[in-house]
């Protein structure tokens, strides 16, 4: 898979994606696209720079008490933090500081905030940050448990997304589908690549690939 490797430059500069084209089935979806967001996630320098892409694309009148992150990407979380606080964004909280936290899940997909992590969200105003959105559906989940633990959503922001909201909140994203051509997202039941005969390579999540 590495021969295949397409590096994709965000419209503003600063931030590059790795992408695999082939055939890859995710927890929703078969999509034509691998997207390699190791390095993005892991590297401290390419982390910053994902965090300064998503901060240009808030207004600095929106009040941010936490980030809570999805799919392993609390360093950006980390300096979006560190970017929106430098960038005069508000927060209400007593420390004026911005939370950075991450709710636990089970094998079906629930998520919770164990009694410590509560107040981090009860009351307060929440970015949901995830590395992807294909279909919204995790998405749909996270935004569930912040408003069940009484958080405010206050946005979505992610790497690459394949939808514009969730549940009638506008996500931000540094890459959209614009960017990757002839990027396709299909129901299992009605994947083209199925229907045409061709195996699925690899099984895909946040966490990377697994060859089939």
């Amino acid at each position: 898979m590495e021969s295949k490797i397409i590096k994709i430059n965000s419209k503003a500069g600063g931030v590059t994606l790795k992408v695999i084209p082939g055939h890859f089935a995710t927890t929703h979806s078969h999509i034509n696209y691998f997207i390699d967001m190791t390095t993005l996630k892991t590297r401290h320098n390419e982390a910053h720079d994902v965090a300064k892409a998503l901060m240009a694309l808030y207004l600095n009148n929106t009040v941010v008490d936490t980030i809570v992150c999805q799919e392993g990407v609390e360093v950006i979380g980390a300096f979006l933090a560190q970017e929106l606080t430098n960038a005069g964004f508000m927060s209400i909280n007593a420390h004026k500081a911005i939370y950075v936290v991450t709710p636990e899940q089970n094998g079906e997909g629930q998520m919770m905030f164990r009694d410590n992590l509560q107040p981090m969200i009860r009351g307060k105003h929440v970015l949901l940050l995830m590395s992807s959105i294909t279909t919204g559906g995790t998405a749909d989940r996270a935004l569930e448990c912040v408003q069940y633990y009484g958080g405010t959503v206050q946005g979505i922001a992610a790497i690459f997304s394949a939808v514009d909201e969730v549940q009638g909140h506008h996500v931000n994203s540094v890459f959209t589908p614009n960017d990757l051509p002839g990027y396709e997202s299909h129901p299992y039941s009605r994947c083209p690549q199925c229907e045409a005969g061709k195996p699925v390579e690899a099984m895909v999540n946040r966490f990377g690939y697994s060859k089939l």
